[in-house]
């Protein structure tokens, strides 16, 4: 039996890197995760330990900080391209670059009585901003997903969900009326480079809200596929949507031992287990194989 090397890559990943940009009194916070895979001629440090052809995850780490400093950082996307390029350009060794970036929103605190202030910051709300970045180096082949994760969104109405299957262990009621709750993960493949991330990052995010708050929902798969729908229709530069929403199960409470009636107005938040509901929705040209969303 012959035993080979697989597929392969190694890399230094969550780096925690602030950045900020001090404009005057005014500053600037950019709050990034940032993850990096490489792969290329890694034969030899697997099977003799030979290390010659080794960027250290250290000195990954670095370069991270010092084009942070260097570069600046605007959107999550030109700073994961940057670097995935820097890597498999400047490496004979490297012939592929993998980086995926989180991003963490702060606000500015406000005064009291007047306008915010320029160097304080509240962290804002659970939602990040993410994106995945592959390539080969200038002029090679290159890939973007962005996207988001633990997005929190109900309606408290607009949902219902009845005539499933129904077997002899099956008790939900069906019901015409149902909070719908769920944290949404979405990532969006790109066709090409938009004029400018943040706008299409924002437009996206726009839609899937619109989505999920304009469509009377019969199962939250129904509503998956409208927020996909949605961006791919108003946003040219996405080819592909992949979603991921648990749904965060609201029980109406029997308060009929108290007395009291409940008229959908008082429910438990279920903690686990949960539905969980994944789905792509592409357009005609559909999925790209591949490793853009790994």
């Amino acid at each position: 039996m012959a035993i080979v090397l697989g597929p392969n890559r190694y890399g230094k990943a969550e780096t925690r890197v602030v950045r900020v940009t001090r404009d005057g009194p005014t500053h600037h916070v950019k709050d990034l995760n940032v993850s990096v895979s490489l792969s290329g001629d890694m034969d030899r440090v697997h099977l003799a330990g030979d290390n010659a052809a080794v960027l250290t995850t250290d000195a990954q780490k670095n370069t991270v900080f010092a084009f942070a400093r260097k570069h600046g950082v605007g959107e999550i996307e030109d700073f994961a391209l940057l670097l995935a390029r820097h890597f498999t350009d400047s490496q004979p060794t490297i012939h592929h670059a993998r980086v995926e970036i989180e991003e963490y929103t702060w606000n500015r605190i406000a005064h009291q009585d007047g306008p915010p202030r320029p160097h304080s910051f509240v962290r804002s709300g659970a939602e990040t901003r993410t994106c995945l970045v592959h390539s080969d180096g200038t002029g090679g082949a290159e890939s973007v997903v962005s996207g988001l994760k633990d997005l929190v969104v109900m309606n408290s109405t607009g949902s219902e969900f009845h005539g499933f299957i129904k077997d002899e262990y099956t008790t939900l009621p069906e019901t015409d009326d149902r909070i719908l709750a769920t944290a949404v993960t979405a990532r969006w493949r790109h066709r090409g480079d938009p004029d400018d991330w943040g706008r299409s990052y924002c437009e996206a995010r726009g839609r899937l809200l619109d989505a999920f708050a304009g469509t009377h929902s019969l199962s939250l798969q129904q509503t998956l596929y409208e927020m996909g729908r949605r961006v791919l229709a108003g946003c040219p530069e996405v080819c592909e949507v992949r979603l991921a929403m648990p749904n965060k199960h609201h029980f109406a409470v029997n308060l009929s031992p108290f007395g009291l009636d409940n008229p959908n107005e008082v429910f438990h938040a279920a903690d686990r287990p949960y539905g969980l509901i994944e789905g792509t929705v592409a357009d005609d040209a559909g999925p790209t194989p591949g490793p853009a969303w790994e």
